[in-house]
Order: structure tokens, then C-alpha cells, then sequence
């Protein structure tokens, strides 16, 4: 006879971290912007020198971090979506059966234990990037993206430039150097966009358009043999790791929106669903 198995019977989920190997995770600031730390992943090279490259791998790969799959990752946008003063909390409807397939009561997935009340926007206040940037402003997520589109850049130094001019831009419009004013207006002109859904703030801003860096896109999805909560989290960490600036979920069939919070509250890059 199988035994009754209680919440805290139940082992605390694990997943993958700790540093990619011969680099180590490092943080760099935009110059007067000392609370926007973006992530980096410096690579080791011969007799000392090192290679910094666009890192997606989130805080996985920070030995610092404390990770807990249970509470998700902190919020880091929260602070600056709060500050703009065009959002409102309220409360979320309750889960219903049909959210997770009508799955049975002996079969449902364990709820996400962390809290993230629900943010909309008040009437007539810009929220998304594209109304906030169409209103001229410059947020702190075209700060973060600026400098992290800069990486490679930086490292080429004054030959930026000259690289520039030697390519063929087929009608691109390409700076030399990545400013949050250039961010600003390849979003408001609709050419890009920087997808920080206000109830995500644990994703770390990235930019997806023609004069920017190449995002990659991994696919997860459950499986009809063998699925839990924490390998569809083991299953985005892993893509993440692997350099996928995005990830699609493409789940289906029982526990969906349980396994989904899980996914997006540990997530630190854009999440999309089916």
C-alpha cells in the first residue's frame, strides 16, 4: 500500500549552477549608473588575459547567488517598473481546474510556494517599453540593454568604428556604440523591441531587432513519459546556459499553469507560451 507523502516529505528542488567552465560570472555597471550591474561571463585565457562575452545565464552561474527554485529569482526590475509610478498591484483571480487540464486533485503539481502579487497599469500612465519610449523616456531597462549590446563593441575599442565601415550593412543602421537614446528610438520607431512584461521582473532586459546583437530561441516543452516542475526548470536552466536569450515553453496537457509559474518566477530571460 502506497504511503500518503506530505509537503514537507517532499525534498526541496535542485537544478544546475555554478560557473560555465574556464570563466567565472562578473557584473559591469554603466558609467553613472552604479544600481544597473549587468551580467557578463569572463572567459580565462593564456598567460592571464581574459574575454568578456553576452552572458543569458542568469544568476545560476554566479557563485554568490543563493538560489532557492522554491522563492524564484529576486525581482530585479521591480524597483525601477515601481519608480515610474504608472503601475498598480491588485489581486489576481484564483486558480481554477481548467488552468492546470481539470487535472485531478491527486495528480496536481505543486503550487509555486512564493508570493508575486500582480502589477497593472494605471489609466493613461505609459507602462510597456514601446509606450514609455514613445513618450521620450529613457528607462532603466534601455540603460541595462545599451550597455549589454556594448560588449563586444567595447572590447574592439576605437577600431569599432573602422570595423564598421568595412561591413556591408544591407540598409541596417548600425553605431558604432550602442546608446540608450539609440535603444529609445529603435523602439519607438517599432524596429525593436525589449520584451520586460511588468509581472516578470526577475528577466533581465534584452533587446530583440534588426541593428542589434542575434537573440537565440530555445524550445522546452513537458513530456508525455516522464515531467515534473523541476525538470521543466532544470530544462530552462539548461537552455540558458547554453546561450538561449529566449525561451519558448511549449508545454501542454495537465498541471500547465503550475509548471508555468515555476518556469517564469525562476526565469531571468523573456518567457512565451503557447
Amino acid at each position: 500500500m502506497n504511503k500518503p507523502i506530505s509537503a514537507k516529505d517532499v525534498a526541496p528542488p535542485k537544478v544546475t549552477t555554478g560557473p560555465l567552465p574556464g570563466s567565472r560570472k562578473v557584473y559591469s555597471a554603466p558609467q553613472g549608473h552604479d544600481d544597473v550591474a549587468v551580467p557578463l561571463r569572463e572567459i580565462g585565457l593564456a598567460e592571464g588575459a581574459t574575454f568578456r562575452v553576452y552572458d543569458t545565464s542568469g544568476p545560476y552561474s554566479d557563485p554568490d547567488a543563493s538560489i532557492d527554485v522554491q522563492r524564484g529569482l529576486l525581482p530585479l526590475r521591480t524597483p525601477w517598473v515601481e519608480a515610474r509610478g504608472s503601475v498598480e498591484v491588485y489581486a489576481g483571480r484564483v486558480v481554477r481546474p481548467e488552468d492546470n487540464g481539470a487535472v485531478a486533485a491527486s495528480h496536481l503539481a505543486r503550487p509555486f510556494a512564493g508570493e508575486r502579487q500582480p502589477m497593472r497599469g494605471i489609466a493613461g500612465a505609459p507602462v510597456t517599453q514601446l509606450e514609455l519610449a514613445r513618450a521620450g523616456i529613457v528607462t532603466k531597462e534601455m540603460i541595462y540593454v545599451a550597455h549589454r549590446e556594448n560588449v563586444g563593441r567595447e572590447r574592439q575599442g576605437e577600431e569599432a568604428e573602422a570595423r564598421l565601415a568595412d561591413g556591408e550593412s544591407f540598409g541596417a543602421s548600425l553605431p558604432p556604440f550602442v546608446t540608450p537614446e539609440f535603444v529609445r528610438s529603435e523602439v519607438a520607431r517599432g524596429r525593436a523591441i525589449i520584451p520586460a512584461n511588468i509581472n516578470h521582473p526577475e528577466s533581465e532586459p534584452m533587446i530583440i531587432g534588426r541593428n542589434f546583437l542575434t537573440k537565440i530561441n530555445a524550445n522546452i516543452g513537458n513530456s508525455a513519459v516522464t515531467s515534473s516542475v523541476e525538470e521543466e526548470v532544470e530544462k530552462m536552466v539548461w537552455a540558458i546556459r547554453w546561450g538561449a536569450d529566449t525561451v519558448m515553453d511549449l508545454s501542454t496537457g495537465r498541471n500547465i499553469h503550475a509548471t508555468r509559474e515555476w518556469i517564469i518566477r525562476n526565469a531571468p530571460v523573456p518567457i512565451g507560451t503557447v
